[in-house]
């Protein structure tokens, strides 16, 4: 195996284990709607399907993600568009942080994914890509 191949298997392997997040917590939330955050148990019917759509687009994510894992170094245009998705919620729950305040630990750790890992996942599939051609 070439280093050129072990980079490519790693950015594979990387990513699919990424993509737990979204298909794990958009799966759960999907199912369970927001009471299974701990919150009060008495949520508005709007925000509940609100949650759960919006879980459902999570878990959408997750699985386009997943398809770009068998010929990541071909899928460059799709994994940028589902990475800017993803950071585009990111910059929403920054400034949700800003204009309510601080997240639990799980949503700042979710920032921390929209913000930082998955810009370097984008940069890190530009690289493979390049050193397949």
């Amino acid at each position: 195996m070439t280093g050129r191949d072990a980079e490519r298997r790693a950015l594979q392997l990387i990513v699919a284990i990424a993509c737990l997040v979204p298909l794990t917590i958009g799966g759960i939330s999907v199912a369970k709607g927001p009471g299974w955050l701990g919150h009060p148990p008495v949520v508005p019917s709007d925000l509940d399907s609100q949650f759960r759509y919006v879980s459902g687009i999570f878990l959408g994510l997750g699985l386009a993600f997943v398809t770009c894992i068998p010929a990541i170094e071909r899928r460059g245009a799709r994994f940028r568009l589902l990475g800017l998705l993803v950071v585009a919620g990111g910059l929403a729950r920054a400034l949700s942080w800003a204009a309510v305040g601080a997240p639990s630990t799980g949503h700042r750790l979710g920032l921390a994914m929209e913000l930082g890992v998955v810009p370097l996942l984008m940069l890190w599939q530009a690289r493979v890509a390049r050193g397949r051609r």
